[in-house]
């Protein structure tokens, strides 16, 4: 499995509409932006059978430094975006378990 870029998804959306490259990605790029507003704003992002883009708060911890355990670092409480697949996305992705499997030897 090897890694796909917003670049391989342009040229891939581009060939398959018949938009420009251009085109393509003005509106991928627009997308992303309105997304991380939204999510700057506090505001949960839903995109039907494909996911749930929610900002979250995690709670202050202490952590350890690995150069000097003995000491306490202390992580304050910061928010993060969590996503949850949806139904469609789930099934599809864990149809390439046994693919999964074969590559990592298990």
């Amino acid at each position: 499995m090897s890694t796909v870029t917003k670049r391989d998804l342009v040229i891939e959306i581009s060939n398959e509409t018949g938009l420009t490259q251009q085109q393509v990605f003005d509106v991928i790029q627009k997308t992303l932006d309105a997304v991380t507003a939204r999510l700057a704003e506090g505001e949960t992002v839903v995109m039907r059978n494909f996911g749930t883009f929610e900002v979250k708060q995690t709670k202050a911890k202490v952590g350890r430094n690995p150069k000097d355990p003995s000491k306490d670092v202390p992580i304050p409480p910061r928010a993060i975006v969590k996503f949850k697949p949806g139904k469609e996305m789930k099934e599809r992705v864990a149809r390439i378990l046994p693919v999964l499997r074969q590559r990592d030897g298990l």
